[in-house]
């Protein structure tokens, strides 16, 4: 994948067939430590110790195909960075995805589109609860889709005038991260 942005749309869409309701997105970027972080952390319905055990085989999937890709290259990006990534889960309590690069690493993937990202996973799954936080420092911004939905009464989130506002938000939001 080109960059963490896809890596991230990938992991979320594997918590959303694991029936999560709630898909949380963090990413700090720590200048001290020269460190981007990533998290994905989910409520769904998480994975029995011999599925976590084979999550980094790329020929182990859960899927209905033969291979499963996403977390193996999202771990193999980490490395080739200078970073890692680890994988929590356990049977009815989620999943946690956190990946480490080293920021100023020549083979640290760009960040890419986090509000395509954003925004892919609230048009394809209305239902989803997305939060998405980015914190450098002692700056932290947020985006809730429970907050959106509260201010909509009975429009859709996944409403094309919504969804070009969200953008805009996400837009405006994203300018004052890294």
């Amino acid at each position: 994948m080109e960059d963490i942005s896809l890596h991230i749309l990938d992991i979320a869409e594997n918590s959303v067939r694991a029936d999560a309701k709630t898909i949380e997105i963090i990413i700090i970027r720590d200048r001290a430590r020269d460190l981007l972080r990533i998290e994905v952390n989910d409520d769904g319905r998480g994975m029995d110790v011999e599925t976590l055990a084979k999550v980094r085989d790329p020929f182990f999937s859960t899927k209905r195909k033969k291979t499963g890709l996403g977390i193996p290259f999202l771990s193999q990006a980490a490395e080739q960075a200078g970073g890692m990534m680890t994988v929590d889960s356990a049977p009815g309590k989620g999943t946690r995805v956190a990946a480490t690069f080293l920021w100023s690493h020549v083979d640290r993937p760009a960040i890419g589109s986090m509000a395509d990202t954003v925004l892919t996973l609230i048009a394809g799954h209305p239902d989803l609860d997305v939060l998405y936080e980015a914190r450098e420092g002692d700056r932290t911004s947020r985006f809730d889709t429970r907050e959106i939905r509260n201010d909509l009464e009975d429009v859709p989130i996944n409403n094309p005038a919504v969804l070009e506002a969200i953008r805009g938000m996400l837009n405006e939001q994203i300018k004052f991260e890294m």
